[in-house]
């Protein structure tokens, strides 16, 4: 560890070396009695931008474009107190105000607002409550924040600049219910004990053609899973508007995307009414935590029962409402992404509950390959191990192998944005799920969030609790028998995070387990990058659109080859 706490020390003096003054640096923050009177407890953050396209706090990220943000603690801030940003508080992509290039920007201040949770656990925690958005900080109900102002940095720094915080972020608008998309919510009893407070969880369902039609008929479920979804993506009943502008797309390089994607979505909804496609429940669930989008439908130390709330209380009251057949040889679990590790590891979690997960991309399913960190061999995260080079671990990269950020970047990132596992951010979010509970309340680290280095003794505990590829390795034996013609994994080999690596290491597991042998399979996209999802005849830009019908040939087969003697496979077959 040496090697790389020397690395650290000379970064920290190479940037000291580049400091244009040793001028202190200040800018006052409140908020006004407008904007809230009450005391508020949460995340102030400063944000500077040099670009005039849109609001600084619209352009925080790791990657090329990076903008700039400081970010502090505050508890018990009342309106009008101010509160000094200087030189000591932490940044990125600079770590202090005195290290920001003289020129112009775009100053501006939110503040992220904390609530006060009692756990059942015992201890007390301030963290974000998501308020409809999904936990985006920068749009999230209830959060104050100015409007953008100018703001010219010389070579003696930022001087005296009070920036006032005034606007408050308004509610978010529910979905409205139609004739195809119906929206619930339902109190989570398991969640709410554990919370201390009301918690809730929610769903959007696709109904299929002539559900009024045919109240005899029960349902097959298929349940989408992946981020916070605002409501049912992918389905429009009519053609794409002939006034829609065309917009650009920079992940795809394609012109008039949003055409594409209207166009799709109408095309799904034309499939789903042909006569010969099974009718079906297709849902996505919002259960968003105070740590994250979305819980990761798994139970955990820090987050919760997520898992067994989703499994036990809201799957049975959508199949009793919806007429679900209820059974799990007629559920599937499908996604990509984060949704692709929620598939599989339900699918692992709750064996006889679900009959086929299709994992596509998903994240780390093995930690020896935890993107590019082996947690339980590497002692540094964010520094190859050298005796004299000060290498970083990449973070992202484009199909040709070209990086945009690290993995220090993102995570010093994420300490700007909040303290204790509270950025809201992707690193954070598999502490808080992953990790035991510290004996403060929150997450422990998986490593020291500022030096990149790597407690062994939480990666023991990641290993045993949530290593997929481990826990299938370990528990085979008990587990193989339920899984066997389950599981179904699609990765691009040139993945964004490099999450195919995890793949290849799944795939080793698998293809050489014969009592019994998983009867799957695990197929990867030629320099395909995130999210592939295993069709090899179309691009990327089209197929992620099409999860929810791509995999329907595959479920029908598994269906008909592991439904239970006795089972309804006729009603919900109609024309």
């Amino acid at each position: 560890m040496k090697n790389y706490l020397l690395i650290t020390v000379c970064l920290a003096l190479l940037l000291n070396s580049c400091d244009k003054t040793q001028n202190t640096n200040k800018v006052v923050v409140s908020f006004s009695k407008e904007a809230n009177e009450e005391t508020l407890d949460g995340r102030l953050l400063l944000m500077l931008s040099t670009n005039d396209e849109k609001e600084p706090r619209f352009q925080i990220g790791t990657g090329l474009d990076a903008q700039l943000i400081f970010g502090m603690d505050v508890n018990g801030m009342k309106s009008e107190q101010e509160i000094v940003f200087d030189d000591s508080v932490f940044g990125f992509p600079y770590p202090s105000l005195n290290k920001v290039p003289p020129g112009e920007y775009n100053a501006q201040a939110l503040l992220h607002t904390y609530e006060t949770f009692n756990l059942s656990t015992g201890h007390t925690v301030k963290l974000p409550m998501d308020n409809g958005e999904g936990q985006q900080w920068n749009r999230s109900p209830g959060n104050v924040y100015s409007d953008p102002v100018k703001v010219t940095i010389t070579e003696k720094g930022i001087q005296n600049l009070h920036i006032t915080m005034d606007k408050v972020i308004p509610p978010i608008e529910e979905p409205e219910d139609t004739k195809w998309i119906k929206h619930i919510k339902i109190k989570s009893e398991k969640l709410s004990e554990f919370w201390g407070r009301d918690m809730y969880l929610g769903a959007h369902i696709l109904l299929p053609k002539g559900f009024d039609e045919h109240p005899e008929a029960k349902y097959p479920l298929m349940i989408f899973h992946g981020h916070f979804p605002s409501d049912f993506g992918g389905f429009r009943t009519t053609p794409p508007d002939p006034e829609t502008k065309p917009e650009y797309s920079s992940r795809f390089d394609i012109e008039g995307y949003n055409i594409i994607q209207q166009q799709e979505a109408y095309d799904f909804y034309k499939r789903w009414n042909e006569p010969d496609f099974p009718r079906f429940l297709i849902i996505e669930i919002q259960h968003p935590t105070p740590y994250y989008d979305d819980s990761y439908a798994v139970n955990s130390a820090s987050q919760g029962p997520y898992g067994d709330a989703i499994t036990h209380e809201l799957i049975p009251y959508i199949e009793k409402e919806f007429r679900g057949l209820g059974e799990g040889w007629s559920r599937f679990l499908y996604g990509g992404s984060t949704g692709g590790w929620e598939a599989l590891a339900v699918q692992v979690k709750y064996p006889e509950e679900y009959n086929g997960c299709f994992a596509a991309c998903p994240d780390p399913i093995d930690f020896r390959a935890y993107c590019l960190t082996n947690i339980y061999e590497d002692e540094n995260a964010y520094y190859y191990k050298s005796d004299h080079k000060a290498i970083e671990v990449p973070a992202h990269r484009d199909y040709l192998g070209h990086i945009q950020s690290t993995v220090r970047e993102n995570n010093h990132l994420e300490l700007v944005l909040g303290t204790k596992s509270r950025s809201g951010q992707q690193w954070d979010i598999w502490e808080a799920t992953y990790s035991p509970q510290g004996e403060d309340g929150y997450p422990q680290r998986i490593w020291d969030k500022m030096t990149g280095e790597i407690d062994p003794e939480v990666a023991k505990y990641w290993q045993e609790n949530y290593d997929l590829k481990h826990i299938l390795e370990r528990d085979w034996d008990k587990l193989g028998e339920n899984l066997k013609g389950k599981i179904h994994i699609y990765c691009g080999d040139m993945d964004n995070y490099y999450l195919n690596n995890a793949v290849y290491l799944m795939e080793d597991f698998l293809e050489s387990t014969t009592d019994p042998y998983y009867g799957g399979e695990v197929l990867y996209g030629d320099r395909a990058e995130h999210c592939w999802n295993g069709d090899p005849e179309l691009p990327n830009h089209i197929t992620r659109m099409r999860y929810n019908t791509m995999y329907v040939p595959k479920i029908m087969e598994r269906i008909a080859k592991s439904a239970p003697k006795g089972a309804d496979l006729t009603s919900w077959r109609y024309k």
